[in-house]
């Protein structure tokens, strides 16, 4: 891909008629220009290139909030986990060069995850691009990084380009499959005063983020559709990420069919794990074996299509924003684009007039759910401990997970109730997402607990954040699953290469102790029991909370995938 600059397409140009434009630097435009697209926080990390933007931003303090973390990563962590519990699009700032690369891992989950996430990124000056000359923070092409991992990356290349710039990076963001998108703009860019069309002095009130949207339905494949699944004996659905803002039309479709519903990982709470209509995706794999007819809804269906076998005569039915996803892994036998919110309610009135067939019967979805609970029994003490989270965080409560034991066993046997209340990094597998991000979780959400699941291995590549909750006050309770390993790196080790343990043991600081250190509180629970204790009083002190829970050798999930 190219890494010459797109301009973006705007009619914002420099003016000289009076009253038509407000002379203003490009970071004052881009300053006012968040508040009017609803941003009220900025996750990020000020630097040189970036100066004369927090420039601007200080006098906008009363209405853009700047949040700064210790890390680039923690910055787009934070923004991740706010865009990801809230639904909307969250914004954050870091310098080009190691600043971007530092931020780089967020960005490809959120990337995998389909989460709204604005990324402003410094540059070196405008005339020094692709010259090679050393500039600090220089890389060689960092517009084709961007787009490497993002919905759209544009260049902005003078002051009066910010007001269409931002307009289109809005647009990406509220049409289609949501992803990230960048602004790249040099540092002399944004120092630069000039005249802004659409960026006037005054009207600064805030716009409301947008809404996602779609192509518009297609009637006629929706009545082919809707016609195949008032036919279907044994239907399933699938939903992801996609479904998370549509879970009542999608709880209203499982009525209709009378369906079992799956999800994993991003699709948990679309439906309350309360149901017995609602499966885990492990559970649901005696279900597949005897489903006709299966619609995936916001979801790729990676894992069924890639690693359980078709039933003959199965018949895979989609509906999805974007239509790309639709031939990934299997031909459809019918595919719909559009967004969820959309096709489902006009899916519902053909369906009521079709009149369903479907054969599953409730004894039967209920025997498949106790049997699945006998399956997983064996997960302890992961399963202890994640009764006593799920207690605490009451109805509403955010777990963000965490590659650990706990976190690999939360996915199959936390139970969920509500949509963006379980947060969890998809097939990117980001090791050391899991506190940063749930300190995003929490600004977006405050209202709500929020927990943090990690181990030691994890809970290190971001501990320094331990600041960023204490400066700014946000009440994050992490539970630290300490086994001094990375434990899933060490139990393959053992199970698979004969013991050749390698590069897995971990030497860890008193966290007790370097929790205190950032003025922190802590504890130590060395049993479900414990922790009940230490995390209701944890979550009653509303602050930010380390308790340390150390464990030994717990049992792989590997068996369930």
């Amino acid at each position: 891909m190219s890494g010459e600059a797109q301009t973006p397409r705007t009619d914002c140009e420099p003016q000289t008629r009076a009253g038509s434009a407000a002379t203003m630097t490009g970071g004052e435009a881009l300053a006012r220009g968040l508040i009017r697209s609803g941003f009220d926080t900025v996750f990020g990390l000020p630097g040189i290139q970036s100066d004369a933007l927090f420039n601007a931003f200080y006098d906008h303090r009363t209405r853009l909030r700047v949040l700064h973390t210790r890390h680039e990563q923690g910055a787009a962590y934070l923004a991740l986990g706010a865009a990801l519990a809230s639904g909307r699009p969250a914004a954050c700032s870091v310098v080009p060069g190691p600043g971007l690369l530092n931020a780089s891992a967020a960005l490809a989950t959120a990337h995998a995850l389909g989460a709204p996430l604005l990324l402003l990124c410094g540059q070196i000056p405008l005339a020094q691009i692709g010259r090679g000359w050393g500039a600090l923070h220089e890389l060689p092409d960092q517009l084709a990084i961007l787009r490497s991992f993002t919905k759209l990356a544009l260049r902005i290349e003078h002051p009066s380009q910010v007001p269409g710039a931002l307009a289109a990076a809005m647009a990406a963001l509220g049409t289609g499959r949501p992803r990230p998108v960048a602004l790249e703009i040099p540092m002399d860019v944004l120092a630069q005063s000039a005249p802004v069309a659409g960026c006037p002095a005054t009207q600064l009130a805030a716009a409301p983020h947008p809404s996602r949207s779609g192509a518009p339905i297609d009637e006629a494949l929706l009545e082919r559709l809707a016609v195949t699944l008032a036919a279907a004996r044994a239907p399933l659905l699938f939903v992801g990420s996609g479904a998370q803002d549509a879970a009542p039309q999608v709880r209203r479709l499982a009525e209709l069919l009378a369906a079992p519903v799956v999800g994993y990982r991003t699709g948990r709470g679309v439906v309350d794990s309360r149901s017995p209509f609602s499966f885990v995706l492990p559970a649901a794999r005696p279900l597949w074996d005897r489903s006709d007819v299966v619609l995936a809804l916001g979801t790729t269906l990676r894992i069924p299509l890639q690693s359980w076998e078709s039933p003959p005569g199965q018949k895979l039915l989609r509906i999805d924003i974007d239509p790309a996803s639709h031939e990934l892994i299997r031909r459809p036998y019918l595919a719909l684009s559009g967004s969820l919110e959309a096709a489902l309610p006009r899916l519902h009135e053909r369906l009521a007039a079709l009149g369903a067939r479907a054969t599953w019967r409730l004894e039967d979805l209920e025997a498949a759910q106790h049997q699945w609970q006998q399956r997983v029994s064996v997960l302890e003490p992961q399963n202890s401990y994640l009764k006593v989270i799920r207690s605490a965080l009451r109805e509403d409560g955010v777990l963000v997970d965490e590659l650990t034991q706990v976190g690999f066993a939360s996915r199959l046997a936390f139970p969920v109730y509500h949509p963006r209340t379980f947060l969890s990094t998809g097939y990117m597998g980001t090791l050391g997402w899991g506190f940063p991000t749930a300190l995003g979780a929490k600004v977006a959400r405050p209202e709500r607990r929020v927990v943090s699941i990690t181990g030691d291995g994890g809970f290190m590549f971001a501990a320094s954040e331990l600041a960023t909750a204490v400066q700014h006050g946000i009440a994050v309770v992490i539970i630290l699953f300490n086994n001094h390993q990375f434990g899933n790196v060490q139990q393959m080790q053992r199970e698979l290469y004969g013991g050749r343990i390698i590069a897995s043991d971990l030497v860890n600081p008193d966290f007790l102790q370097l929790a205190g250190s950032f003025g922190v509180e802590a504890a130590r629970a060395h049993s479900p029991e414990e922790l009940a204790v230490a995390l209701e009083r944890a979550l009653a002190l509303d602050v930010p909370y380390l308790i340390e829970v150390p464990v030994g050798d717990m049992p792989s999930v590997d068996r369930f995938r």
